[in-house]
C-alpha cells in the first residue's frame, strides 16, 4: 500500500511501521529495538533501489539481485554459503568463537548431568570430596560485617551518600554469606549423618559435585554465570573490597563490578552532586571520560567517581586513539581503563560522536524486568567516543560487562 499509493518512497514511515510497530511491538527491551531498527536500516534505504553496486555485507556476497528471470533468483539463492558467517548480522568474526564456546559449554553441562555419583575402587567417595570442599570454603569465608560498628563509623550524612550505599551493600552481602555458611555447615552434618539430608541440601550437594552454584544461593546472590570455584573467588574478592572500605574509608577508585546493587552506587554519586550544587536530582545525568590510567588514580575527583572493572565485548578500547576500535582476531574481550563518571546537568552535556554502550552485569544480557522498567541485568548506558557511525557498533552487539563467565 505504501509503495503503490505514494509517489516518493516513504522510507521513514516504512521503517517506523516495520521496526517500531510490527516487529518492534513484540520487543520489550529498548536496546533490542535499537538493534532491530539498525539492522532494518541496511535493507530499508534508498541505496538498495538506486545503487546497482549496493552490498548488504562487507564481503559483497549478499546483495539484492537485479531484475531478471525467476530462475536467476533461484540460482543466486542456491549460490549463498550454507553456513553464513557472522557478517550477515553485522557481527565481528569473533562472534563465531563465542557461539562455539557456548555450544561446547552446553554440551559439557549435559554430559556432567549423566555422570555417575559413586566412585569405584580406592578413590574418595563423592561425600568425602564435597565435605572437603565445604570445609575449604568455610575456612576462607569471613564472618559477617558488624553493621553497628559501620553505622557509628559511617553515619547517614546529607553530603555523603556513599555511607548509605556502603550500609545497604553490607546488609545484602551479610544475607548472602549467611545463606552460604548455613548451607555448608548443614551439608557437612548431613554427610556425617547428624542431620537429615533434605531436598535443599541435596540440591546443594549435587550442584557442588558438578561445579555449579546452588539455586538456593543464587536466590540471595547478585547475578553471576560463573562456575562454583570462580564464584567463590569472586565473592571473597568483593567481601575484601568492602572490608578495606570499612577500615580505610571510601576508595579513590570504585570497583563497579563489585557492587551487589550497582544502581544504588550510581544514585549515590548523582545524589552527592545534586546536594552539593542544589540541583534537582531528576536533572542530573552522567558524562563519561575514559582515562589513560588502567587501575590507580593519584587522587579523588572533585565531582563524580572513578570506576574500573568493566570488560568490553564486540570491540576493544584503542589506547592510542582513545576511542573504541575493532576487536583483534581471537580476542573476545578487552578491559576498559578507569572511567570518570562526571555528574552534570543534562542540559549542559557536551555532544561528541559517540556510541551509547549498554553495561550489563553478566554476558547473558537479559534479566527480569524490575519495577524500574529496566532489566535486572542492565546497569546503564555509557558514551564511548568513536569516529564510526553508531549503527556499526550497534550491529556489532558491542556491550560492556561487569564480569566474565569464568
Amino acid at each position: 500500500m505504501f509503495l503503490n499509493e505514494y509517489e516518493d518512497l516513504p522510507l521513514a514511515a516504512l521503517s517506523y511501521l516495520t521496526g517500531e510497530c510490527n516487529y518492534g511491538g513484540r520487543v520489550t527491551d529498548d536496546k533490542d529495538r535499537r538493534l532491530l531498527m539498525s539492522l532494518l536500516s541496511i535493507f530499508y534505504c534508498e541505496d538498495i533501489i538506486y545503487d546497482d553496486n549496493y552490498k548488504l555485507s562487507p564481503s559483497g556476497i549478499y546483495y539484492a539481485p537485479p531484475e531478471s528471470p525467476y530462475q536467476n533468483y533461484c540460482d543466486y539463492i542456491r549460490s549463498l554459503p550454507l553456513n553464513p558467517s557472522p557478517e550477515v548480522f553485522g557481527l565481528h568474526e569473533n562472534a563465531d568463537i563465542t557461539k562455539d564456546n557456548k555450544e561446547t559449554h552446553q554440551l559439557f553441562d549435559n554430559i556432567l548431568l549423566t555422570l555417575p555419583r559413586q566412585s569405584g575402587g580406592g578413590g574418595k567417595s563423592s561425600g568425602e570430596v564435597i565435605e572437603e570442599l565445604a570445609e575449604d570454603i568455610l575456612s576462607k569465608l569471613p564472618s559477617n560485617f558488624d553493621l553497628e560498628l559501620v553505622m557509628k563509623k559511617y553515619p547517614v550524612l546529607y553530603n555523603e551518600s556513599m555511607n548509605t550505599v556502603l550500609r545497604q551493600e553490607l546488609i545484602r552481602f551479610n544475607r548472602l554469606t549467611s545463606v552460604v555458611r548455613s548451607a555448608l555447615q548443614n551439608l557437612r552434618k548431613a554427610i556425617k549423618g547428624l542431620v537429615v539430608m533434605n531436598a535443599e541440601l541435596e540440591e546443594v550437594f549435587n550442584s557442588m559435585l558438578v561445579g555449579k552454584v546452588p539455586a538456593s544461593w543464587m536466590a540471595k546472590s547478585y547475578p553471576s554465570l560463573k562456575p562454583m570455584g570462580s564464584y567463590i573467588t569472586d565473592l571473597l574478592q568483593r567481601l575484601k573490597v568492602f572490608e578495606d572500605w570499612i577500615r580505610h574509608g571510601a576508595p579513590q577508585e570504585f570497583w563497579i563490578s563489585g557492587f551487589y546493587f550497582t544502581q544504588s552506587f550510581l544514585t549515590g554519586v548523582s545524589q552527592n552532586f545534586a546536594r552539593k550544587y542544589h540541583i534537582p536530582i531528576d536533572l542530573v545525568g552522567f558524562e563519561f571520560e575514559v582515562m589513560e590510567e588502567e587501575r590507580y588514580m593519584p587522587c579523588k575527583p572533585e565531582d563524580g567517581a572513578y570506576v574500573y572493572g568493566l570488560f568490553i565485548e564486540g570491540a576493544r578500547w584503542d589506547r592510542e586513539t582513545m576511542e573504541i576500535g575493532e576487536s583483534l582476531p581471537k580476542i573476545l574481550f578487552d578491559t576498559l581503563p578507569i572511567i570518570w563518571l562526571k555528574p552534570n546537568r543534562m542540559d549542559s552535556f557536551t555532544e561528541i560522536p559517540s556510541y551509547r554502550c549498554p553495561v550489563y552485569k553478566t554476558s547473558a544480557r537479559r534479566g527480569v524486568l524490575s519495577t524500574t522498567g529496566h532489566s535486572t541485568n542492565f546497569v546503564l548506558l555509557i558514551k564511548l567516543p568513536t569516529e564510526k557511525p553508531e549503527s556499526h557498533w550497534i550491529n556489532r552487539g558491542v556491550a560492556c560487562l561487569c564480569q566474565l563467565d569464568d
